[in-house]
């Protein structure tokens, strides 16, 4: 099973990386599996750092916006326990993990965490639809470079509707922002196709 949620992992200099990502998890939650490409900043922080936090959150706009690179201003954490790493204060509930094993001989790692401590902050929200809409254009967000751009924006018209009629602000702020890196990425390859066939 895939559960999404949010990476924090540290460089060398101590700096947090915020990072969405979806780990193939069991209910017990004592081990999982992440599965970052190798040129992403969460692989190369646990290479060199082997561990880190994962979150599971609500915060749909906080995913959106940390899937963007769009996390200045950062959002409050507060010091792991068992790892050296930071916590998401507004996290609903969160798995401190250290690095096992990992595997990078594929464009994607396989990283075999092991869980070392975990905390629970806060009551998660509850099912919406406009939430899991906008965790579904995230990830569309995300493989604009690897999907046909008229799936994505299908699928966009798709979740639309279902973020207006049961999102909230946070919600409405998220998808907007999603859409509009699909729409700069489509302008800026329409663009430079033009560019080619001149």
């Amino acid at each position: 099973m895939i559960l999404e949620g949010l990476v924090t992992s540290l460089c060398r200099e101590g700096v947090v990386n915020l990072a969405p990502m979806g780990p193939q998890v069991d209910t017990g939650m004592n081990r999982f599996v992440l599965r970052p490409f190798r040129t992403a900043r969460t692989y190369l922080n646990l290479k060199e750092h082997p561990q880190g936090v994962f979150h599971v959150t609500d915060d749909v706009l906080l995913i959106a916006r940390a899937m963007l690179g769009l996390t200045d201003p950062p959002p409050a954490y507060f010091p792991a326990r068992r790892v050296r790493g930071q916590v998401l204060a507004g996290a609903c509930r969160y798995y401190e993990f250290r690095v096992r094993s990992m595997d990078d001989r594929e464009e994607r790692a396989s990283i075999d965490v092991e869980v070392l401590n975990t905390g629970r902050l806060r009551d998660f929200f509850g099912f919406n639809r406009a939430k899991h809409a906008v965790i579904e254009a995230a990830i569309l967000a995300s493989r604009t470079a690897l999907l046909p751009l008229d799936v994505i924006a299908a699928e966009f018209s798709r979740l639309a509707p279902l973020v207006d009629k049961t999102g909230g602000e946070a919600e409405h702020h998220a998808f907007a922002l999603l859409r509009d890196h699909v729409e700069r990425f489509a302008a800026k390859k329409s663009l430079q196709s033009e560019d080619i066939c001149r």
